[in-house]
Order: C-alpha cells, then sequence, then structure tokens
C-alpha cells in the first residue's frame, strides 16, 4: 500500500511539474535535397553554411540520421505521420496520388494540444494540408514551385508573388510568427525551402557575386564506371552526362518569367560562360567536368541563398525572445549526390542519398555543441516532438521518442529503408534494406539482386562484399533481421502498382531523351 501511496504521489509531482514546464515552440524547418557534404557543420570542405550552424553549435548534431525513403513527397509525408510510407500510404512523388490528410498526424495532435499550427513553403503532397491554422505553400502543377516570383497556394486563394522563393518563404514565416508572437499558446511552424532542389537557381546576391573561374573539387568518383556492378546501378538514369539538361547547367534560361532586374542578373553571370563553353570542343570527360562545376555551383549558390534566409529567422526569433523556448530542428527531405558516381539526385539507400543532416537545438534541455552517433530515422521526429510538446504519441506512428539521445544518451537499433518509386523517370530500381552500425544490407527484389557494404572498411559504398565467404556470417545475420524489421513495421509483401499511364510516360520521356 505504502508503494502505491508513493507511486501515486510521485506520478502527480510529475504532472504538476510538467504541468508548471512551460511547452516549447516548435521551429521545424526542412530543406530539400541538402547533401550532408554541403552542410559545414558536418563537413566543411566544399562550402560554408553559417547560419544552419548556428543550430548544431547551440544545439545536438546527429551523425547517422537517415530517411525512410529518399524522395520528396515520402519523406515529408513520414515528417507528418512518423511512420514508413506503406503505413501513411504515401510511396512515390510520381504515382501516390494525394496525401490522405484524414490520418493522425503530429500538426493535427499539436493543434488539439492547444498549439498555433503554421507550414509555410514547400508542401509537394498534391493535396491541401489538413490540421494547420495556417498554411501557404508553393503551388504549380508538380507542386515544386519556382525559384523565382513563385505562385504560393492558401486556404484563401493562388498568390502570385514577386522575389526569389527563399526570402518569400522566409518573409511569410516571419509574417505569421509576428501574427501569434502574443499568445499564450506555443506554436508549431513548418518551414520548408524548396532549396536546393533542381534546377538550383542561386539567388540574387549570389548570382550578382558568380565567379565563373572558381573551380571546385571533383569528387574522386565523378567519372566512375558501373560496368561491374548490379544491374540495377547499371540502368539507373541520373548520371550528370546523359541526364543533366541545359537548364540545369544554365545554358539555357529558366522556365520562370523573370523580371527584367533578375534577367540582367541571370545574363551577367552566366553569358561569358556559356559562349566560351560553346566556342570549345571538349572530350567526353572534359565536357562531364564543364557540367559538373556548373551544376555544384549552381547548387552552393541556392544553399547559400537560403542559408541566408534562415538566418533570418533564427534572428527574429532571438530579438523577439522567442528563442530561449523554442525547439529548433534542421533536417533535409533527403540528401544527394553531389557528383558521386558520376551522379546527381537521391533514391537510393546509399549514404549519400538517404543521410540527412539533423541538428536539434532547445536551450536548457539540449547541451551545445554536443552530438550523437547514434541512427536515427525521419519516423522518429513526430514521436519526439510530441513527447517535447508533453503530448502522447500514437499507435500509427512507427518511431522511437529520440528524448534520451537529446539527453545524451546512445542507443543501438537497425533502421528499415524502402525505396518505391519505378517505374519512374530516373529508373531506380526498387529496393529494401536494413542498415546497422557498421553493415548496409540491400536486396534489388524485382532484380533479385542484393549488395552488402561495411560502411567501416568502405564508407564511400564503392565495394559489395554480398557474397563474399568472408562475410557469409555476417551477410545471414543482417537477413535475419532484415526479415524481422519488415515484420515488426509490417511491411506488405505485395507493393503498389504504378498506373500504367505512368509507366507510358517514363518510356515516353526516355525515348525522348535518347532522340536529342
Amino acid at each position: 500500500m505504502r508503494q502505491l501511496l508513493l507511486a501515486g504521489f510521485l506520478g502527480l509531482f510529475s504532472a504538476a511539474v510538467l504541468a508548471n514546464t512551460p511547452r516549447p515552440n516548435i521551429v521545424v524547418i526542412m530543406s530539400d535535397d541538402h547533401a550532408v557534404k554541403a552542410v559545414s557543420a558536418y563537413d566543411d570542405s566544399l562550402m560554408q553554411t553559417p547560419n544552419i550552424d548556428r543550430i548544431a553549435n547551440q544545439g545536438m548534431k546527429f551523425n547517422r540520421a537517415y530517411v525512410a525513403n529518399a524522395i520528396c513527397g515520402p519523406s515529408r509525408a513520414t515528417l507528418l505521420t512518423g511512420a514508413h510510407s506503406h503505413k501513411n500510404g504515401f510511396y512515390s512523388n510520381e504515382w501516390s496520388g494525394p496525401f490522405d490528410g484524414h490520418q493522425v498526424t503530429l500538426p493535427k495532435l499539436l493543434k488539439q494540444a492547444g498549439y498555433h499550427t503554421s507550414v509555410i513553403g514547400k508542401w509537394h503532397l498534391y493535396s491541401d494540408p489538413v490540421g494547420f491554422d495556417h498554411w501557404e505553400v508553393i503551388d504549380n502543377m508538380m507542386e515544386q514551385g519556382s525559384y523565382y516570383n513563385p505562385h504560393f497556394r492558401s486556404a484563401e486563394g493562388i498568390e502570385k508573388s514577386t522575389g526569389y522563393v527563399a526570402d518569400l518563404i522566409t518573409d511569410k514565416s516571419i509574417d505569421w510568427l509576428a501574427s501569434v508572437k502574443g499568445s499564450h499558446e506555443p506554436f508549431l511552424l513548418i518551414y520548408n525551402h524548396k532549396s536546393p532542389h533542381r534546377d538550383w537557381l542561386p539567388g540574387p546576391e549570389e548570382l550578382a557575386t558568380w565567379d565563373e573561374n572558381l573551380k571546385v573539387e571533383e569528387p574522386d568518383t565523378l567519372l566512375r564506371d558501373m560496368k561491374g556492378e548490379v544491374s540495377a546501378r547499371r540502368s539507373a538514369r541520373m548520371d550528370i552526362e546523359t541526364y543533366m539538361t541545359d537548364l540545369d547547367v544554365k545554358l539555357s534560361k529558366p522556365m520562370e518569367r523573370l523580371t527584367p532586374e533578375q534577367e540582367a542578373l541571370w545574363e551577367k553571370a552566366f553569358t561569358a560562360g556559356n559562349k566560351d563553353f560553346e566556342a570549345q570542343e571538349l572530350s567526353r570527360e572534359d565536357e562531364i567536368r564543364w557540367k559538373y562545376q556548373r551544376y555544384i555551383k549552381t547548387y552552393m549558390g541556392s544553399v547559400k541563398s537560403m542559408d541566408r534566409q534562415i538566418g533570418r529567422l533564427l534572428d527574429y526569433l532571438d530579438e523577439q525572445q522567442l528563442t530561449e523556448n523554442t525547439l529548433i530542428i534542421y533536417t533535409s527531405d533527403q540528401g544527394f549526390f553531389l557528383g558521386e558516381n558520376g551522379w546527381f539526385d537521391k533514391r537510393w539507400i546509399d549514404d549519400i542519398s538517404a543521410r540527412v543532416p539533423l541538428l536539434i537545438q532547445w536551450p536548457g534541455k539540449i547541451k551545445p555543441g554536443s552530438e550523437s552517433d547514434s541512427l536515427v530515422q525521419n519516423i522518429d521526429f513526430a514521436p519526439t516532438l510530441l513527447n517535447a510538446a508533453g503530448v502522447k504519441s500514437v499507435p500509427s506512428m512507427q518511431g522511437q521518442n529520440m528524448m534520451p539521445l537529446l539527453q545524451g544518451e546512445e542507443w543501438q537499433r537497425d533502421l528499415y529503408y524502402h525505396f518505391y518509386e519505378n517505374p519512374g523517370f530516373h529508373g531506380v530500381e526498387r529496393h529494401y534494406g536494413i542498415i546497422d552500425k557498421r553493415y548496409k544490407l540491400v536486396h534489388y527484389y524485382r532484380a533479385n539482386e542484393w549488395e552488402l557494404f561495411d560502411l567501416q572498411a568502405d564508407p564511400a559504398e564503392q565495394h559489395n562484399i554480398y557474397g563474399q565467404a568472408a562475410f557469409a556470417d555476417i551477410q545471414h545475420d543482417l537477413e535475419q533481421r532484415l526479415i524481422a524489421l519488415r515484420k515488426q513495421y509490417q511491411v506488405p509483401e505485395t507493393d503498389p502498382e504504378a498506373p500504367w499511364y505512368h509507366s507510358a510516360w517514363v518510356w515516353m520521356m526516355e525515348s525522348l531523351i535518347k532522340l536529342m
């Protein structure tokens, strides 16, 4: 009886303490296709991101954070639901259809708990946002939006804007924060950037200071020959040589309508370099190298433009004395190939594609400048944020609460990854796999091909050791654990199929590229 009374007293005491603790505001900053290599908090050899780094300096850096399906819409659906693609129903950018807003989501639960909720910027779920008091999302047919002069969609309709997308998203976010600043209730802001998604258009300041002569160091594998790899890798359509268009490397003007001032910046930045390129007779390898330089520099430029705007938002939180009670996350919807393997794009289970930056700041709760090497995944974000807000998670959320990690603990776990978008424009085979502390096992199940990588000995994932006798025991163990993961997450044995007309569209687009 004494134990029961003590337990009851402790429970009441804990509840009272929680009730007297201010619930944190939450700001989720999600970029698009931001490779870990292009965040200087992780690697400063390529570029500097001083404002994103502020979050790392004031909080925790996760060194092994992954997404469950490295493609834009599905990753964003996982953020909202805390569940894998097969659970939330959004498998693919190209053929999933609209996101099912009727299911339980992070913003719905926080709104029910009294939070003001808003999403501003990229959405890419082919639906109106649900669970948000306020939403203004980039709008166009494919929901990617334009870098310059984008249209925004809200409950009030379509708004035509003039300006650069990162600036406009930040303007709208600060305006919304100002509108709820005086409230006694906390807020959730999902602040979604388009940058640095293809076609990588830098902002006006970066165009004005464009340096055509700057040379960025090439990745060692830029000219890699994939002939000896599994057929799944050989059949991918993502090499810089073939699939990077004139628009991607700025040999042609952007499709969006530019103002005269914007067009003048564009011409000043690229015209001279374009004329020089067209006047040369380059070898195949030198043309790849030229395309790489244009690609990586415009990618870096769009990151710099975004980073400056993230700094504006962080400054606003500081100026309004909101930072002390605000949990801030910086992450990306997936990583990105920056010339490695001669590729651009994402989709793969490879660390370059599936691993993401994850920085979390929460003053008084997270030690500044701390790091975690524990394996985490984007299915974990929603349960963690709910816990921080004092809101109970729900059974449909498959992720784990990361709060122990934020307080300095570590854990051991396996991660499950599953990519579905095939048929798809980039031709990446459907695959699933397991990631553990050291190894990665991948199954291209329609082609019945396997890969096994030792991430400690081969961090660039260049040497497939599947089937080698020396790794037979490790391989068998991983195969059994992969089966267990699929059972744990209740992954269906049968995949959804893309509509027949989508397959026809992919075939038509591939045929057009071959004719170019």
